[in-house]
């Protein structure tokens, strides 16, 4: 027979308190509100890659690191263009932005906050808003009602990932003055 070994706030690991894990995970609503509130600017990344890519063509327009591209058979969905200057550059690009972010203290913290903040006000309720108006759904409509039940659920949502990642904030400014004590009596001895 088999036996449960976790809980709702699931198994312990390490000094991680059950209030931590439900902060944490509220923290990671909002983590993922953020990513689904600007995953269309996502794809507006291709200008920032388009601009440098164009400018080193300019540049060196003789280069063949810069200029050659490959083509690549892809079985069920024909060639693929590799260029070498492509590849290299929009991986240096997203290693040095995921080193950046890394670096930077509670960037997890603020990137929640940030989701969090702009989610509902921006992906949801001025949508809903706008869709209730030019469709002249009645108020108190079924749809009606439906929507806005939508709308204060995403808001809860919202409101619950922008407390869990204030909490992350208070709990990395713990940890990094707890750090900074243990640098300052290592420095003094």
């Amino acid at each position: 027979m088999g036996l449960f070994k976790g809980s709702l706030t699931g198994i312990s690991i390490g000094t991680v308190t059950e209030t931590e894990k439900i902060w944490r995970s509220f923290q990671a609503l909002g983590a993922i509100a953020f990513a689904y509130s600007y995953s269309v600017i996502l794809i507006e990344i291709q200008p920032l890659f388009a601009f440098v890519e164009k400018w080193a063509n300019q540049k060196w327009p003789e280069s063949y690191f810069i200029t050659k591209e490959f083509k690549i058979a892809v079985p069920g969905l024909g060639t693929y263009k590799l260029n070498l200057f492509r590849l290299v550059w929009r991986t240096l690009f997203v290693i040095l932005t995921t080193v950046i972010s890394m670096l930077l203290p509670f960037f997890n913290d603020v990137v929640g906050i940030l989701g969090a903040l702009g989610f509902w006000p921006l992906t949801v309720y001025f949508p809903v808003e706008m869709y209730i108006v030019q469709k002249k759904i009645p108020k108190w409509s079924t749809r009606w009602i439906c929507l806005q039940m939508l709308s204060m659920a995403c808001l809860v949502i919202s409101l619950v990932a922008v407390a869990g990642s204030i909490a992350g904030v208070v709990l990395d400014l713990k940890v990094l003055q707890s750090h900074s004590r243990q640098a300052i009596e290592l420095v003094s001895v």
